[in-house]
C-alpha cells in the first residue's frame, strides 16, 4: 500500500511527412533557410509537390532543386510510424513530505522551483505523467472551499492559505513539459489527528462531527475519517474532489487504497450509528463495500458529466481475494482488500466505473505469500473484454530491501515480465525513490525499457473528436540543429504532437518527441540528434491521445 505495451504501433495513412535527403540537409544547412512543406494551397487545394520560398513564393520541387541545389519531395513515404504505447509515472507524495515539499513552510519560490525539478526527472526518465497528492488527509493544495489548506504545505496547523494557487501552478507547468497530470485525493482520510478538538476551526467536521470516525481510537496513530455510511460524508467528499476537477484542467482523478482503514489488531472501525441507521439488516461487511462501490460509481458519473475526458483510475492493494476465500481469486495467501477494507476492486473494473486500475504489486517475482509472476497474469485476465486500461504500481521504495530486493535487476525483470501481458505501463512509488536510483535499479529499467518516449494509450470510448492533421509543416536546419515548425489543424484543438523520425529510407519512423499545444503560438520542436538524411513527420493527439492522420 502507499503509506503511502502495445509494442510498436502499426502505421496509419496519409501523415503529414517530410523527407529530407542528405543534400537537403547539407544544403540549407549553409544557409540556415527555411523550407516549407505541406502549406501553400490554391483555393484551400494543396498543390502536389511544392514548398514555400522562405520569401512567402510557391516553389515547385524542380525549381526549389535549383536554389541552392536542394531537392525537396513532399509525397508520403511508406516508412512505418512505432510509438510505444504505454503510461509511463511516478507518484509525487505529499503526506508527511515524503517526497514534496521538502518540508513545511517553504517559500512560494522554494516549492515551484522542487516541484519543477520533480518534473524535470519525470522528463529525463521519458515518463508521461504525474500523480500529485493534492488531498492527502482531508486538506488541499488548492484554494478549497470543503477542505483548510494543507499543512505539508503551509507548515500552519491553523489551515490558513499560503497566499498562491499551487494547483493552478502544478497543472501548468506538467502540461508545458508534455506530462499528464492526475490529481491525487485520499478521498475519506479527515485528518492526521484523531481528535477533533486539533482540527482548524474551518474543518468541516467541526461543523459535522456526526460524520467522523476515530481510527483506531487509541496510540499515536489515531486518525480521523469521513465515515463511508453517511450518505450525506459521502456526496461532500464526491463535492471536495469535483471542485478541483471544475477548476482546473487535470488529466486525471486518482485514489490510491484507503477507503476504509487497513485493520488494526484488536480495534474496530467505530460506524455502529451509520450502520444501524442505514443499512437496512445488511450484513456489516456487505454494507460497507457497497458504500464504497456507491463512491466509485457516482464519482466516475459526476466526473464524466462534468469533463468527459478526466480519466478516473484507482490504485488498490494488489490482492482482491485469495484463491482459497473465491474461486475468482488469485494464486495467493495474503491480507485481501474485498474482506479487510471493503474494497471490491474486481467489480469496479467489471462494471466499467473505473478508466484505469493500478494494482500495487509491491511484491518479488517469487514471493510466497503474493507472486508478482501470479498476480500480473491475475489482473491481466480481469481487465480482458474491458475498456479499463491496467497499469501496474511499482515497488521502486523496495530497492535495497533484504532478501530478493537486494537485487538490482528486480524491477528490470518485472517490467519485462509486464510485456508478456496486456498491460498498459506503470507507476512507480515514489518520486523520491526513483530519484536515489539505488542499486543503479532506476537507470537499469530506464535503459531497458524507458530509453524512447512513448504515447499514453489512447482511451476512445470518450466522446471527444479527434484532431485533424497538422499543417505547413516547414524545417530549418542549422548546422547540427533542425527545428521543425507546423500549424495546428483546422477543427477541434488538439493537447499535443507526436514527432516521428527515420534515418533509413526504408526503416520505420519512431517517435522521438511529444510536444505539447502551445495555444497561439506555432508549435515547433528542435532536433539536436545530428541525424543523417532524416525523414520526419507529426500527428496531432487529443487529451485522450487519440491520434490523428
Amino acid at each position: 500500500m502507499h503509506h503511502g505495451s502495445d509494442g510498436a504501433k502499426p502505421a496509419r495513412r496519409h501523415r503529414v511527412l517530410l523527407r529530407l535527403s542528405a543534400v537537403v540537409v547539407m544544403a540549407a544547412a549553409s544557409a540556415g533557410v527555411w523550407i516549407g512543406f505541406d502549406g501553400p494551397s490554391v483555393g484551400g487545394r494543396a498543390l502536389p509537390g511544392a514548398v514555400a520560398d522562405p520569401a512567402g513564393e510557391v516553389v515547385r520541387g524542380d525549381e526549389a532543386a535549383s536554389r541552392g541545389g536542394a531537392r525537396v519531395t513532399t509525397g508520403c513515404p511508406t516508412q512505418r510510424l512505432v510509438a510505444p504505447r504505454e503510461l509511463r509515472g511516478m507518484w509525487l507524495t505529499t503526506v508527511n513530505n515524503l517526497d514534496w515539499p521538502s518540508k513545511p513552510g517553504l517559500s512560494p519560490e522554494q516549492v515551484r522551483a522542487e516541484y519543477q525539478n520533480w518534473l524535470n526527472l519525470a522528463v529525463r526518465n521519458n515518463h508521461n505523467a504525474v500523480f500529485v497528492h493534492v488531498r492527502p488527509s482531508g486538506d488541499a493544495f488548492w484554494p478549497s472551499p470543503y477542505a483548510p489548506w494543507s499543512y505539508w504545505l503551509t507548515g500552519r496547523k491553523d489551515g490558513a492559505s499560503p497566499g498562491w494557487d499551487p494547483m493552478e501552478f502544478m497543472v501548468a507547468e506538467a502540461h508545458a513539459r508534455g506530462l499528464e497530470f492526475h490529481a491525487w485525493f485520499n478521498p475519506y482520510k479527515a485528518a492526521q489527528t484523531g481528535r477533533l478538538a486539533d482540527l482548524p476551526a474551518s474543518h468541516p467536521l467541526r461543523q459535522h462531527a456526526d460524520w467522523a470516525v476515530t481510527y483506531p481510537r487509541r496510540g499515536t496513530g489515531a486518525r480521523l475519517y469521513y465515515d463511508p455510511g453517511v450518505p450525506g460524508a459521502r456526496v461532500f467528499v464526491e463535492d471536495s474532489i469535483l471542485d478541483a476537477v471544475k477548476r482546473y484542467d487535470l488529466d486525471g482523478v486518482h485514489f490510491d487504497d484507503f477507503f476504509y482503514p487497513y485493520p488494526v489488531g484488536g480495534e474496530t472501525f467505530n460506524d455502529d450509528r451509520s450502520y444501524q441507521r442505514y443499512a437496512k439488516g445488511a450484513n456489516h461487511g456487505a454494507w460497507r463495500r457497497e458504500n464504497v462501490n456507491l463512491f466509485v460509481r457516482e464519482m466516475d458519473e459526476r466526473i464524466k458529466a462534468l469533463k468527459p475526458w478526466v480519466k478516473f483510475g484507482i490504485s488498490p492493494f494488489g490482492i482482491w481475494r485469495n484463491r482459497s476465500s473465491s474461486p475468482a481469486g488469485s494464486a495467493t495467501d495474503g491480507l485481501e482488500s474485498y474482506s479487510a477494507i471493503y474494497a471490491d476492486t474486481r467489480r469496479w473494473v467489471q462494471e466499467g466505473w473505473v478508466d484505469y486500475i493500478v494494482p500495487q504489486l509491491y511484491w518479488h517475482i517469487g514471493n510466497k505469500v503474493a507472486n508478482y509472476a501470479v498476480l500480473v497474469p491475475w489482473w491481466a485476465k480481469i481487465v480482458k473484454g474491458t475498456d479499463v486500461q491496467l497499469y501496474i504500481g511499482q515497488a521502486d521504495y523496495r530497492v535495497g530491501e533484504a532478501g530478493a530486493w537486494k537485487d538490482p535487476r528486480q524491477l528490470d525483470r518485472q517490467l519485462a515480465y509486464n510485456q508478456r501481458y496486456k498491460v498498459d505501463g506503470s507507476i512507480h512509488f515514489s518520486a523520491r525513490h526513483v530519484r536515489d536510483d539505488v542499486l543503479g535499479a532506476v537507470t537499469r529499467y530506464r535503459r531497458a525499457h524507458y530509453a524512447t518516449p512513448a504515447l499514453v494509450p489512447a482511451m476512445s470510448e470518450a466522446k471527444v473528436q479527434r484532431p485533424n492533421r497538422p499543417e505547413g509543416l516547414a524545417v530549418r536546419v542549422d548546422g547540427a540543429e533542425t527545428t521543425l515548425t507546423w500549424s495546428p489543424p483546422e477543427g477541434a484543438a488538439p493537447a499535443r504532437y507526436a514527432v516521428y523520425r527515420t534515418d533509413a529510407a526504408d526503416g520505420p519512423a519512431k517517435l522521438v518527441a511529444t510536444v505539447p499545444a502551445a495555444g497561439a503560438e506555432q508549435p515547433r520542436w528542435t532536433d539536436r540528434s545530428g541525424a543523417k538524411s532524416p525523414t520526419y513527420c507529426v500527428t496531432a493527439l487529443d487529451r485522450l491521445w487519440n491520434e490523428s492522420p
